[in-house]
């Protein structure tokens, strides 16, 4: 357990300079999940440009609560749909490999998908806040709603 939190701590420690290997966006997330009932707190990479309006999002997440802790890394795909408002809603799809660890559960790792649609505003520093909501099959969560920020 405390192996994994630590291999989470770093890679949100990572995050900024991974940013600037090609990234176009990095930056935390947090929110809560259902099934299991979980506070999340995570931090996501994105890069644009991978196909027209098409970015990669990787990133790692560590959920606390319902007696057990989960860490989390995702590989996720966002669909910038076009708009004329500030709010860039997004549809996509992503993977995630889930490792629960407590006394009540298996600890072996596990997979699942979610499906995922949001929307980010730009903020004046350059970066953007956005909410997302993830609604996941297979061992995910049933679903994620976070919140969290971009930056360049």
């Amino acid at each position: 357990m405390l192996r994994r939190l630590i291999l989470a701590t770093a890679i949100l420690v990572m995050l900024p300079a991974a940013a600037s290997a090609g990234y176009t966006y990095y930056g935390p997330h947090l929110g809560f999940s259902s099934g299991p009932d979980q506070f999340v707190l995570g931090g996501h990479l994105q890069w644009n440009g991978i196909a027209p309006q098409v970015a990669f999002v990787p990133g790692a997440d560590v959920a606390f609560g319902d007696n057990f802790t989960m860490v989390t890394l995702n590989g996720d795909f966002h669909y910038q749909i076009a708009g004329t408002t500030k709010w860039r809603p997004y549809v996509g799809a992503g993977v995630g490999f889930h490792f629960p660890q407590g006394d009540n559960v298996s600890n072996d790792v596990q997979t699942g998908g979610h499906f995922i649609v949001g929307a980010a505003v730009p903020l004046q520093t350059g970066g953007r806040f956005f909410t997302e909501l993830k609604l996941g099959f297979d061992n995910a969560p049933d679903f994620k709603a976070l919140a969290g920020w971009n930056f360049k």
